[in-house]
């Protein structure tokens, strides 16, 4: 078995390796290391690998936070068999948003990854993208933008992701989107939120999606119907609980499905983000595919 590990090539990420060179050296195995060159070259490199050597058995491990994890599994998924698998390696720099939702497991050592066990996880295919963890779009679409642009000017995921609530608040409370779950259209009118849930938290903080489970074959789908500026800053700390849907100032205005399938249209472009990236259009096909993604877990 070989592991080709894929390191986040930005610059300002460099600091956070150290300690994975510093385990790499004490740990004897057959292994590869890759550093990403751009924005998609995770997912460009991993696609051409396998097809290069579809016989070679292959671990790829994705070594950092939601973006990086996003493409590498993006790049295998259509890959994906005994014969390539995925891990995750995380040293600080980014959220820890998918690897909350594997609880008890040490995600920082190479040792354990290398003794982890295989597990299918269900992986949720967007048009021609895919997403890991968690969809959002409409006022978490804006919150992502502009906590975006916050990271790119030295502000921490926390600092940004707070910051980019508000400036939706003040921007984005009323969006002309349609959202359809398994055929049938979840609520008429305009929207202030969606979110489509493999996992369960995002925003390194936010626990939008509870119930959901990266392997039961469902996405968590939860929509906020448009609602008074009070009645959104009261739910705002719930939804950061995890504790906003079925509460009582949510109460009609938030709605609960789960899913197989969920298409989501718009008359004008919008952008919905996915796993820590922004992807533009104005209509969404989302379908989960169960089990489609063998992912190397450390053990308990």
């Amino acid at each position: 078995m070989k592991y080709i590990y894929i390191l986040n090539g930005r610059a300002d990420k460099a600091p956070y390796y150290r300690e994975f060179y510093d385990q790499l050296k004490e740990t004897p195995h057959q292994y590869e290391v890759y550093t990403t060159m751009g924005e998609g070259d995770a997912t460009r490199y991993v696609r051409l690998y396998c097809d290069l050597h579809p016989e070679e058995e292959v671990c790829f491990v994705a070594c950092g936070g939601n973006g990086i994890i996003n493409g590498v599994a993006s790049g295998m998924v259509e890959f994906a068999s005994s014969n390539k698998t995925m891990a995750i390696l995380y040293f600080g720099g980014a959220t820890e948003d998918f690897i909350i939702n594997f609880p008890g497991r040490n995600f920082r050592s190479i040792k354990e990854m290398l003794n982890g066990i295989v597990t299918p996880i269900d992986i949720i295919r967007i048009n021609d993208s895919y997403c890991l963890n968690v969809c959002n779009l409409g006022f978490n679409s804006k919150v992502a933008s502009r906590a975006n642009e916050l990271v790119a000017r030295g502000k921490s995921a926390h600092q940004a992701y707070t910051r980019g609530v508000v400036n939706a608040i003040i921007t984005s409370r009323y969006n002309r989107i349609k959202v359809f779950v398994d055929g049938q259209r979840i609520a008429r009118g305009a929207m202030v939120l969606c979110t489509v849930a493999n996992g369960k938290r995002v925003g390194g903080e936010f626990n939008c999606a509870p119930t959901a489970r990266v392997d039961d074959g469902l996405m968590d789908v939860c929509y906020f119907r448009p609602m008074s500026l009070l009645r959104l800053l009261m739910l705002i700390s719930h939804y950061r609980k995890g504790d906003h849907i079925g509460s009582k100032v949510g109460g009609r205005k938030v709605l609960f499905r789960q899913a197989r399938e969920v298409s989501i249209s718009s008359k004008d472009l919008i952008d919905i983000y996915l796993d820590g990236e922004l992807l533009q259009g104005s209509y969404f096909e989302m379908k989960l595919l169960p089990g489609a993604l063998p992912l190397r877990l450390p053990r308990v």
